[in-house]
């Protein structure tokens, strides 16, 4: 009885959609692995899939946060070059906040802020439907197989992300079955359908109100982030971006960091503890965030540092040497090092002798563009005439010499 059943039990089937240009696209979630940083790591992938042509848009993020989920979209769309009218989704959190009868959704207040800045519409597939939005479940998938086999071997998010996009790209050259043409073939013929771009992207960030502790730091989810010690404003704004945090006071950033998503973690920059540094040099070897810098810093810091104990007093050698330290807010981090051994070859064991290296290093790698003699013709064969010598011949004329009114004679 129960194989007759089965036998009797009907496949599903599902009715063959067409699409207009512009029109639809279809959004989801899925996770790959990559090589990071030498380690396997799982990454949040963000898939957007334009409906009539097949366009594919991919990006890793470390998490599914709203932040991340934005970022994604402002970047597809870029991609894409115009957005969709129609966004078809899962009921994530990210944009949902309630499920209620029928097709009606509660939506996230950031969620209709965003929306309504690019003025899509938002459609929402029956919970446990997921072949409601198939293309894009299909391009998941796709993106796994093709893009992330075998593992890519990134150092950042943002080089994994150069590389999904190249990959997307060269997509474009596809013929999907059962198609005359490739996707971006018919991707062109799509794009003057999607709506313009707004003049600005959206802020793609979620904000906090911070208060800064005694060690001039803030806590984001679970982690403290430095701000200058000479800026340290009592209550201050927090943005955390996908990859980066900025902390404000009224509006003017006054730091940012690599943004941690590990817990408890102190992400301090060591440029930010110099001013308090220069106040209290007696320090230098103890204050942690200058410890966690010396520890991997180029070996000509420390003989720049041992040189400047041994001609000068303690507090001014040190004083001196966070003035080279502060150096690093101007000129990277390369460059600092060849002027510290160059400073050190000449002897010029102060700030602005590794400066001037610093400046020299620079403008040695940027010539000055040729002069344009176009309009001055006349002085275009400057330096490459045939010599007169005779003009030096009139260096002995009497009249180029002394006759009795010069001085001493």
């Amino acid at each position: 009885m129960g194989a007759r059943r089965r036998e009797q039990k009907q496949r599903a089937v599902y009715l063959p959609l067409g699409y207009d240009p512009g029109a639809d696209a279809q959004v989801d979630w899925g996770e790959g692995q990559v090589i990071l940083n030498g380690e396997i790591e799982t990454v949040q992938l963000l898939v957007m899939r334009l409906c009539y042509s097949r366009r594919l848009f991919v990006q890793a993020y470390p998490t599914e946060r709203q932040e991340c989920f934005f970022e994604g979209h402002v970047r597809a769309f870029h991609h894409l070059g115009g957005v969709p009218r129609r966004l078809t989704y899962d009921n994530l959190k990210t944009a949902v906040y309630a499920i209620l009868r029928g097709r009606n959704r509660q939506e996230q207040e950031a969620f209709v802020a965003f929306r309504s800045h690019y003025l899509f519409e938002s459609y929402y597939c029956t919970p446990g439907q997921g072949h409601e939005k198939g293309g894009v479940e299909h391009g998941v998938g796709y993106a796994r197989r093709n893009f992330l086999v075998p593992l890519p071997e990134v150092s950042s998010y943002a080089e994994l992300n150069t590389y999904l996009l190249q990959q997307c790209l060269g997509d474009d050259a596809r013929t999907v079955d059962r198609q005359t043409q490739t996707i971006g073939e018919a991707w062109a013929q799509e794009q003057p359908y999607l709506l313009p771009l707004p003049e600005w992207d959206y802020t793609c960030c979620v904000t906090r109100e911070v208060k800064l502790n005694p060690y001039s730091q803030v806590v984001f989810e679970t982690n403290r982030y430095s701000v200058p010690t000479d800026q340290a404003f009592p209550h201050l704004t927090m943005r955390g971006y996908p990859f980066e945090v900025e902390i404000l006071y009224q509006g003017e950033v006054l730091a940012r960091h690599p943004r941690c998503y590990e817990r408890n973690q102190d992400v301090l920059d060591p440029l930010h503890y110099l001013p308090l540094l220069h106040q209290r040099p007696g320090a230098l070897d103890y204050a942690q965030p200058l410890r966690e810098w010396r520890a991997g810093w180029p070996q000509v810091y420390e003989q720049l540092l041992t040189e400047l104990r041994q001609r000068d007093e303690s507090d001014q050698a040190i004083r001196q040497f966070l003035e080279v330290l502060a150096l690093h807010r101007s000129y990277p981090a390369e460059v600092m090092e060849q002027a510290i051994g160059l400073a050190l070859t000449y002897g010029c064991l102060h700030a602005d002798g590794v400066q001037l290296c610093a400046h020299q290093l620079l403008t040695a790698q940027c010539p000055p563009d040729p002069l344009d003699l176009a309009k001055r013709p006349h002085l275009a064969q400057v330096g490459t005439q045939p010599l007169d010598l005779y003009r030096y011949n009139q260096l002995l004329d009497e009249t180029s010499f002394c006759t009795g009114g010069c001085d001493g004679d």
